[in-house]
């Protein structure tokens, strides 16, 4: 995409994307509708129907039922129910969770906190080559502690470098061992096929035996083993920034962070946005239809990337999952040794290519990436690294303008 008037050619779509023409549409139109949807006169009930509506709508897109969509006002915010809400209804015995290293910071810092103010205890697995965690690993750290784990909190897709996870052996695992899970999908959906249902499913067979672990139904820690929570972000699948939703499963009750009204299902009290939940719901709709085809589309512009960034610099390296195998299809992550990731980030802006060494929820943070770090990366290595995202707006254009502007940005950041 050369888009605008200054010609920003923006390879940057797993820090946001832009907002898909669906999505602005159902928000202009669910916008001039007035109306609060806890009101019972007419005008609230329209913007109620309007506000059910998105949800059927986002639970058709995420193959759950709509009851289990909780509307938020992003990802952190889903994240952040999550993973304090179900550490809160676990019970006093159940101290420990469970998280891979490289999660995003809205896990990491959720579980700092808890550690540093409610007593929790942080367990970090392993990253693998790719940049994924082990089920077997997993299952081991969860033996070693029965009856102490409170949840198991993982990427479903790592943002940095599209390794997927393995999903449905994680639910299994924690679900064996009376452990829920949450996932945070903010990275996959809209990316990679998902389906709540079939995630849950991947833990019935041992939910029966995980469940009688955990504790028997209405005593402390008891709860909903195996896949308990999924959260999904607006803005990365062309919804509006502010705007997000965590799934939460009919038998699980994380304790909300917000208290009031009693909305859905007294999860997240507070007026809900709907405007924003019916432009999200839009935007999902387009991503999950367009899936398969963007996915093969969004890998041939990768690979022609790849394969222009080692003509121009031989050295670079691929960091996270190789190209043919499982991942998401539009992120890039390249290390280009000898240069600094910083300077080579801002060379690329000066020359009108917007891309990022990271996280943007870390941008103008000076230190090397956390994820490249858990993967075994020296400082100087993490250091050199750029993410390269692509998104529904991507074109070869914008391939071919980030490579012409490639190599004198690798000379200035190496000097």
């Amino acid at each position: 995409m050369v888009g605008d008037s200054d010609r920003t050619v923006y390879l940057d779509h797993a820090a946001t994307t832009p907002m898909r023409p669906e999505a602005a549409e159902a928000y202009l139109r669910a916008a001039s509708v007035v109306g609060n949807p806890s009101s019972i006169h007419a005008a609230g009930q329209r913007a109620r129907e309007t506000m059910e509506q998105a949800r059927e709508q986002l639970a058709q897109a995420l193959d759950c039922d709509p009851v289990e969509v909780v509307f938020t006002s992003g990802g952190t915010e889903a994240v952040n129910l999550a993973v304090k809400g179900l550490f809160w209804s676990a019970g006093p015995l159940r101290r420990a969770v469970v998280l891979p290293a490289g999660e995003h910071h809205a896990t990491i810092d959720a579980v700092e906190w808890l550690v540093a103010q409610q007593g929790a205890e942080a367990v970090e697995l392993p990253l693998d080559a790719t940049g994924a965690p082990s089920a077997a690993q997993l299952a081991h750290e969860l033996d070693a502690r029965p009856g102490e784990v409170a949840l198991v909190s993982a990427l479903l897709a790592n943002n940095e470098l599209g390794s997927l996870a393995p999903a449905e052996a994680i639910v299994a695992a924690a679900a064996a061992r009376g452990v829920p899970v949450h996932l945070d999908a903010v990275a996959a959906f809209g990316h990679v096929p998902l389906s709540f249902r079939a995630l849950r499913a991947a833990g019935s067979p041992a939910a029966e035996e995980g469940r009688a672990r955990r504790g028997a139904p209405g005593a402390p820690g008891a709860g909903e083993a195996g896949l308990a929570a999924l959260s999904v972000s607006g803005h990365k699948v062309g919804g509006p920034i502010g705007s997000g939703a965590l799934v939460v499963a009919r038998g699980a009750d994380p304790t909300p962070l917000l208290h009031g009204g009693g909305q859905q299902r007294s999860l997240r009290s507070g007026t809900e946005d709907v405007a924003a939940a019916a432009a999200f719901a839009a935007a999902a709709t387009a991503a999950v239809a367009q899936l398969q085809a963007e996915a093969v589309r969004l890998s041939e512009l990768v690979r022609r990337l790849w394969a222009g960034i080692v003509r121009a610099v031989p050295d670079a390296v691929l960091n996270g999952p190789p190209l043919d195998g499982p991942r998401v299809p539009g992120i890039l992550n390249v290390a280009f040794p000898g240069a600094d990731g910083e300077g080579l980030l801002y060379l690329l802006d000066s020359a009108g290519v917007a891309v990022s060494t990271g996280s943007a929820c870390q941008a103008g943070v000076a230190r090397p990436s956390h994820v490249l770090l858990a993967l075994g990366r020296e400082e100087v290595q993490a250091r050199s690294a750029l993410r390269l995202s692509l998104g529904w707006s991507s074109s070869e254009e914008d391939v071919d303008a980030f490579l012409a502007a490639l190599p004198q940005a690798v000379v200035g950041a190496r000097r």
